[in-house]
């Protein structure tokens, strides 16, 4: 779950629109706050996504570059797109139908930049990498947990746990896989990092 190389350049990129308050993230409300985590009800968007192969740093470092060169210019219409937060990585249960968020499963995992709100699917130029798709992410509700620390796999397995023990305390089911999602470049001090793990819940 750590990221390599790739870290450079998402904190090349970062650095170019500051810090993660400053650009676009999902739309959300939150409907319940307690042990520690939120449910969020978030609204539906466009990601561009691309798969890896698992969580790896070199797979990590190919898909996080698919996808900036992708907002960079390498699309149909060679037109640059705002970077958005966080970036995200889930995993992948099925082969890719055609968004940074990494997901590990079988088959490895997908990692997603959420599109500026601007566009719709119809409007985004298409990528010209064929590793790259389009799609858009239907509303859902999520379990989420907000930490700060290292990008360790370590610490993230440990709040994971953390989350799901909360979860059924709540009496909350899981429908999905979590998703882990980073707001701050690498260079950002780790106690001041915003990270967060999502888990779907249903409904939204």
């Amino acid at each position: 779950m750590m990221l390599g190389k790739v870290a450079i350049v998402l904190a090349l990129a970062l650095a170019l629109v500051g810090c993660s308050g400053s650009y676009e993230q999902p739309r959300y409300t939150a409907s319940q706050t307690s042990d520690g985590f939120e449910v969020r009800d978030y609204a539906s968007y466009v990601v561009a996504e691309t798969p890896i192969a698992g969580g790896t740093d070199e797979a990590s470092d190919d898909g996080f570059r698919r996808l900036f060169d992708y907002i960079s210019g390498q699309n149909t219409g060679a037109q640059e797109i705002s970077m958005t937060a966080p970036v995200t990585t889930a995993p992948q249960k099925i082969a890719m139908t055609a968004p940074v968020t990494q997901q590990k499963g079988e088959g490895g995992a997908v990692m997603r930049f959420m599109m500026p709100s601007s566009f719709t699917l119809d409007t985004l130029p298409k990528p010209t990498d064929p590793a790259v798709s389009l799609r858009t992410v239907p509303a859902e509700r999520f379990a989420v947990l907000r930490y700060s620390g290292s990008w360790s796999s370590g610490l993230y397995e440990e709040q994971l746990a953390t989350l799901r023990a909360a979860m059924a305390r709540a009496g909350l089911e899981a429908t999905g896989e979590p998703i882990w999602a980073r707001y701050d470049p690498p260079f950002t001090p780790w106690f001041l990092r915003r990270n967060e793990i999502m888990i779907p819940v249903g409904g939204g």
